[in-house]
């Protein structure tokens, strides 16, 4: 009879074996997706849009639950409570993991324990525009106006702790520049504030600011991205005048802890096929988000980035939830 070590090792090539088969085999009943997103808003239809092309893929019916509410708890608690099987994921925002863990105490669910990474989807990168009256055409402009108007300048943003309020936080301590905020019920009333010169800059998602720009109500200086955008390639990025500056909200697709990696690689590898085709990315540059594939491992690492530029700002800003 072989000795404890061997039989562990032979039992361990055995589950590995197991695992693979799986995989090959995978999915073969319906997938669930659990998503914070609210029906209907840009993350949703990104979802909704991976899942389609996912679930032809695979000739599986996916089913997107969604489950918004307490900042993205909601959604994180039913999937990390969820069998680690592979048939139910969980697609993911950056506020759940940039926001939620510094203003949340305790946590409810430790999400570095909970999830595994499968991959990175999409980002919904942030641009900053002002009232055209204003006068300036770049953000070297607006950062030397704001400094020479005394008491500094508003800006708006919706909601307070959303991606975009930090990004005006965050472009008030890079550009080292007094700009206070003004919480706003939604893109459509920054927008409505901005054009009538009420409050002159505003940091919203690219989608949110795209009709009102093109059509002359605000002016577009500049978006968040780490790269000029497919579908505005005239538009800078703002790193071009502060260096390294990005913020976008993003998307990324989690697994409950435990599936077998196998099964992670699968969909990675699936998703990736996903997120090259041309149809999809048109699709998402309409509703203001851009494909970002990364592997499993370099998505684990992009969330660890994005925690360590969100949460000290989180912080100093004093957001409570």
């Amino acid at each position: 009879m072989p000795n404890c070590p061997t039989r562990g090792l032979i039992l361990a090539a055995a589950l590995i074996a197991g695992a693979a088969v799986h995989a090959q085999d995978y999915p073969n009943k319906p997938v669930t997706f659990i998503s914070p997103a609210a029906a209907g808003n840009s993350p949703d239809v990104a979802t909704r849009l991976v899942a389609d092309r996912l679930g032809a893929m695979w000739k599986q019916n996916i089913v997107v639950i969604n489950r918004p509410g307490a900042g993205g708890m909601i959604a994180a608690q039913a999937a990390s409570s969820a069998v680690p099987d592979g048939y139910t994921l969980y697609m993911t925002q950056a506020s759940t993991y940039t926001v939620l863990p510094v203003t949340l105490d305790p946590m409810p669910v430790d999400l570095d324990k909970a999830f595994v990474p499968i991959a990175l989807v999409g980002e919904q990168p942030i641009a900053v525009s002002v009232t055209p009256s204003l006068g300036v055409g770049t953000v070297a402009e607006l950062v030397a106006k704001i400094r020479a108007t005394p008491g500094g300048m508003l800006f708006a943003a919706t909601n307070r702790g959303g991606q975009s309020h930090l990004t005006g936080e965050l472009f008030q301590r890079r550009a080292s520049v007094p700009i206070s905020f003004v919480s706003a019920a939604g893109a459509a009333a920054s927008i409505n504030d901005v054009a009538a010169g009420r409050i002159p800059i505003m940091f919203e998602g690219i989608a949110g600011v795209a009709g009102a720009w093109q059509g002359g109500l605000i002016k577009t200086l500049a978006v968040g991205a780490a790269k000029r955008l497919p579908n505005y390639p005239d538009l800078p990025t703002i790193a071009e005048t502060i260096p390294g500056f990005q913020s976008q909200g993003w998307i990324a697709l989690m697994a409950p802890a435990g599936t077998p990696d196998a099964i992670v690689q699968k969909v990675n590898a699936d998703l990736k096929a996903v997120l090259a085709d041309d149809d999809i990315k048109d699709r998402f540059a309409r509703i203001g988000t851009y494909p970002h594939y990364l592997t499993a491992a370099d998505t684990g690492a992009y969330i660890k980035t994005e925690e360590q530029t969100w949460w000290p700002l989180v912080k100093e800003v004093g957001i409570k939830k």
